[in-house]
């Protein structure tokens, strides 16, 4: 995911259906077991050697939880919103600010005299290399892509982040222990952090054209991506790669996911 948080709104009101209660219900997905997990991860290493394995970053490999946590007690503050001075990550279920406000106590009332104002408080700080530095590490996220680096693929981070974001994002992967880029201003071809040229783009029409030419130059084994829109994407055009759905959280929008493809909920591998 990027910053493409659209359908009824990233930070407003959740969603509730009547599917299965281990399927998602934008999309339909349910993760596989554990075991079959790793089996699924391991065979993407296996598929590594001489070839690119993709990786989405906002609820992928990263966790932007944290990030909301901090932005919402720093909201408390300076609106003199007592009951969300501590907010934690795990408020927060979903993309839904609502109920992550109802989750630490504030009323239907009170969620709805906040709600507003936090959505443009929070607009103005979450797409900032200040404060994605608060993202952590989806469970085995680090450790599952320095094996890849080790397996003999070279890495491309594909997100929907704007460029301006580079320099916070390169500090975060670091600090988390993730292979990045030698220097970020000189091209590496192991690894490589590919970000959305201007920020109000679409994020959707961003990763189809990046498709599109993956499909033309790269040899892709594997491609790891949250968003059912995406990871149709790609596996509608990289018919020869494992495309992997991320069950965490995504824009909430309803897109089926396609069939065939297996959603995982983290990156460990025992």
């Amino acid at each position: 995911m990027g910053n493409e948080h659209t359908g009824n709104g990233h930070t407003g009101n959740g969603h509730t259906g009547n599917k299965h209660q281990n399927a998602d219900p934008w999309c339909g997905a349910s993760p596989l077991a554990r075991e079959q997990a790793v089996e699924l991860l391991t065979r993407v290493l296996q598929q590594c050697p001489g070839k690119t394995v993709v990786f989405d970053l906002d609820s992928t490999l990263l966790n932007n939880r944290p990030r909301n946590a901090v932005i919402m007690r720093e909201f408390s503050r300076i609106a003199g919103v007592s009951e969300l001075a501590e907010a934690r990550a795990d408020h927060w279920q979903d993309w839904s600010a609502a109920r992550a406000m109802a989750n630490m106590g504030l009323n239907p009332a009170q969620v709805a005299r906040h709600l507003e104002e936090f959505e443009q408080f929070w607009g103005e700080r979450f797409f900032t290399s200040e404060y994605c530095v608060h993202d952590e590490q989806i469970n085995g996220a680090a450790v599952f892509v320095g094996r890849v680096a080790e397996a003999g693929a070279s890495i491309i981070y594909l997100t929907g982040r704007p460029e301006e974001m580079r320099y916070g994002t390169l500090q975060c992967l670091q600090r988390l222990g993730f292979p990045v880029p030698a220097s970020p201003h000189v091209s590496d071809p192991a690894v490589v952090l590919t970000m959305k040229p201007e920020s109000n783009g679409s994020d959707d029409t961003f990763k189809f054209e990046q498709a599109r030419q993956l499909e033309a130059h790269k040899q892709v084994a594997a491609v790891f991506d949250n968003e059912p829109q995406h990871i149709n994407t790609y596996n509608e055009l990289l018919t020869h790669a494992e495309c992997i759905h991320l069950f965490t959280d995504h824009s909430m929008r309803e897109i089926p996911l396609r069939a065939g493809i297996p959603s995982i909920v983290d990156f460990k591998l025992l």
